[in-house]
């Protein structure tokens, strides 16, 4: 077979792992797809890319396990040491001092594959911070292209070998023995967003201030690294790093990241994108005009998904279909809720009330006029979780199409806790207030009588001493 035609089966086959496996592989270097995929057509028995070809379309199954040769899933609990000790030491001081006693930190780990590198992370920051902290104020995202890695990481589960690089002291606090497995702590667990996600092609997370990714970008092409990289400068607050593995390197001209230590590949953010770079995470068209209503949904998307309030829709059977990383936040959402019943998920306890279930299951065929479906607020909502109590203000409105006819709800979350606390503490203050000038108010009758008392006994001593004078005299 000649070499075109070799290449041609090649691009045959990545062709038909984007379209029938869902995974598109053309942002990787051919050179290291290549050697990986022989590697599976070897154990096989299986001479080129065309019978490769043949054999996936017969065995829709192997797609699991091409992937888990392609996407090698290596990782480990404090991988390169000193960069870890340089990152707990010198940059995580730096993100807590850089943030209010309140506020968030938000950290993506990007590949996160089998989960070692991420609950690497949370010990470091529960470390920093102390457990209690920790769980009120650190969220965590940590994505893979591999839904197995995730399925693995979220397990959080190894063993004896893999967690030989744990000091012990580590190991004992953050981890249960159960059996022959060690289990990461379950609280801290709560804390991560697992999902699956694509560098390559998918849009990245928002408000991250410390962002790693290790020897992941060594397996993309220069533009798809290009790509990558603008992502993660958009994901990035003003003061966010980005920690990179041993292999890599940055190789762009312009400094869009400053690098920190070159040694341990830590960066922060540099320069503002410029146009041109924006550009690069645009979709490629053939010369056509973009679509209207193509771009109004991406910016409507986007909007939803970077909203600071945690926001969700709601078919009309009542089943989540959507949700932002603050609503994950907030109810510890798994990307396998998407799609269940409303009153089946925890949340259910604050959007289950006949109120909101009346707004999403009318009857089909006697539907109220447009008119009468309009947007409801409930205040001050408690939502009780392990965390504490939270007060949300539930703003509630209606999804229509253009005849009128109800598609679902759109559910947004406003955060009002501050808001019920200085409430209380006005009240409580008020109270005291009210006391103290009760007090006051008792006290002054007190001396009033007194003062009265007083007045009436230096007139009868006036009295006393004029009848002395009077007698004196006589």
């Amino acid at each position: 077979m000649s070499l075109s035609e070799s290449q041609l089966e090649f691009e045959a086959l990545l062709d038909y792992l984007k379209q029938n496996c869902s995974y598109d592989l053309t942002g990787y270097k051919h050179g290291t797809l290549m050697r990986r995929l022989r590697c599976r057509m070897q154990q096989l028995e299986i001479e080129n890319y065309g019978n490769y070809l043949q054999y996936l379309q017969n065995h829709p199954d192997e797609c699991g396990p091409l992937l888990n040769t392609i996407l090698i899933n290596y990782s480990g609990f404090f991988r390169d040491r000193d960069c870890w000790d340089y990152l707990a030491n010198k940059i995580i001081p730096q993100i807590i001092a850089s943030k209010h006693p309140d506020e968030r930190i938000r950290v993506w780990s990007a590949g996160c594959a089998s989960g070692q590198e991420v609950y690497t992370l949370v010990m470091l920051l529960a470390e920093a911070l102390g457990i209690e902290q920790y769980l009120q104020r650190v969220q965590i995202f940590a994505t893979d292209v591999d839904e197995d890695a995730v399925v693995e990481a979220r397990r959080a589960s190894y063993s004896d070998k893999d967690v030989t690089d744990i000091p012990s002291g580590l190991l004992s606090k953050y981890f249960q023995q159960i059996e022959q497995r060690y289990v990461f702590h379950f609280k801290l667990r709560r804390t991560i967003i697992f999902g699956h996600h694509d560098l390559a092609k998918n849009a990245p997370m928002s408000k991250i201030d410390l962002l790693v990714c290790r020897n992941v970008l060594i397996y993309f092409k220069t533009e798809t690294q290009a790509k990558t990289l603008v992502r993660f400068h958009i994901a990035l607050t003003s003061k966010g790093f980005l920690f990179l593995g041993n292999a890599e390197s940055l190789s762009n001209d312009r400094q869009i990241f400053t690098p920190i230590s070159l040694k341990h590949r830590i960066f922060a953010k540099g320069q503002n994108l410029t146009l041109q770079e924006h550009l690069l995470l645009r979709p490629q068209t053939l010369s056509k005009k973009a679509d209207p209503l193509t771009t109004q949904i991406h910016m409507w998307k986007a909007a939803f998904e970077t909203s600071p309030f945690a926001q969700l829709v709601v078919d009309r059977s009542g089943r989540l279909l959507l949700a932002n990383e603050q609503a994950y936040a907030l109810f510890g959402l798994k990307n396998s809720d998407i799609g269940a019943r409303v009153q089946d998920l925890q949340m259910g306890r604050l959007i289950n009330s006949s109120t909101f279930i009346n707004q999403l299951n009318c009857d089909t065929h006697k539907l109220k006029p447009p008119a009468d479906r309009h947007s409801l607020s409930h205040k001050n909502r408690e939502w009780v979780t392990d965390n504490g109590t939270t007060y949300l203000d539930i703003h509630i409105t209606p999804i229509l199409d253009p005849s009128g006819k109800l598609l679902g709800t759109n559910f947004t979350f406003v955060d009002v806790t501050r808001n019920v606390w200085l409430k209380d503490e006005i009240e409580r203050l008020n109270s005291a207030l009210a006391k103290v000038t009760q007090e006051l108010k008792q006290t002054k009758e007190v001396l009033d009588s007194t003062n009265k008392k007083f007045e009436s006994s230096q007139k009868e001593l006036e009295s006393v001493h004029q009848e002395l004078e009077f007698r004196s005299h006589s």
